[in-house]
């Protein structure tokens, strides 16, 4: 079966000379697929992969996404990763970056990117760093084993206080996890199907997540410079933008609701011609959410 090379020449090079930060950036140009492919991303936000054609997110607008507001430089779909309005392997690669630690439903979530892809990425902060550094909007720990992800679902956002709390007053000035980024997150690569496991499948974990999750560094000169002037411009640079503009958005989509292929397009709704669900389009961005989500 083939696999995917996990790291670029380029990364490798990086993390050999011990510039691991400059490797952890390269590594969102690293989508090791061919120029043809067709490639999705979930939950894209604020800065999407240069390499995504179409993109999928389930806000326009979050508090989760405190750093950038939502691009829109491409085909772009509102909708859940839980409940994807494609067709089956519609997708060649689909990256799902810093998007699965936010999901109630993982079983769901999964079983859905490997119906419409073929392939993928899936990038997550690992369970140990979830553990020491919780965030108040991230659902699950996530970590990989004998290439398959072990996920345990969260009993409250701060599952272990205590922990969290020596980290913040013992070690958190190190920097250690932006000194050492691929230690501290899990990058999985998939071809056909995903291998997971989860631990606790019947916890709840629909608690309340709308703790305070301002982060002073969105407010810093350097993070400012990065978000409006250099990753716009890496956007710019390594993106398919003729292609993309040329992309038969309408002709990917299913109903989210019952799966029906047969959709029409009437302008500003799409319509499902089964079972006559209608999906509004604003602002040429059609929001297929299944029934489940609009209720």
């Amino acid at each position: 079966m083939k696999e995917f090379k996990h790291e670029s020449i380029m990364m490798m090079v990086c993390r050999k000379l011990g510039l691991h930060g400059l490797a952890w950036s390269l590594r969102r140009l690293h989508v090791p697929i061919g120029k043809e492919a067709l490639v999705l991303e979930i939950g894209s936000g604020g800065n999407p992969y240069p390499r995504a054609n179409v993109l999928l997110d389930a806000y326009e607008e979050t508090v989760e996404r405190w750093y950038a507001p939502l691009v829109k430089d491409r085909p772009l779909v509102l909708g859940t990763a839980e409940k994807l309005p494609f067709k089956n392997k519609s997708f060649d690669f689909i990256i799902a970056s810093h998007v699965l630690e936010h999901s109630t439903d993982p079983a769901a979530f999964l079983r859905e990117i490997s119906r419409v892809g073929k392939a993928g990425y899936i990038e997550v902060p690992d369970a140990f760093f979830e553990r020491i550094i919780p965030y108040t909007f991230h659902r699950l720990e996530i970590l990989e084993e004998n290439s398959q992800l072990i996920i345990k679902k969260k009993v409250s956002w701060c599952p272990d206080a205590e922990l969290a709390d020596l980290y913040k007053r013992k070690v958190k000035n190190l920097n250690l996890i932006s000194k050492y980024p691929f230690e501290f997150h899990t990058r999985f690569y998939w071809i056909d199907k995903i291998n997971y496991k989860i631990l606790n499948s019947n916890i709840s974990i629909n608690w309340d997540a709308t703790q305070d999750i301002t982060n002073p560094v969105a407010s810093t000169l350097r993070h400012r410079i990065r978000l409006s002037i250099v990753l716009p411009l890496v956007r710019y640079l390594f993106s398919q933008k003729r292609r993309n503009r040329n992309i038969d958005l309408i002709s990917l989509l299913i109903c989210p609701d019952c799966g029906a292929e047969s959709i029409q397009n009437r302008g500003d709704q799409i319509v499902c011609n089964k079972c006559a669900a209608i999906y509004p389009i604003k602002d040429g961005i059609p929001l297929m959410y299944s029934k489940a989500f609009r209720i």
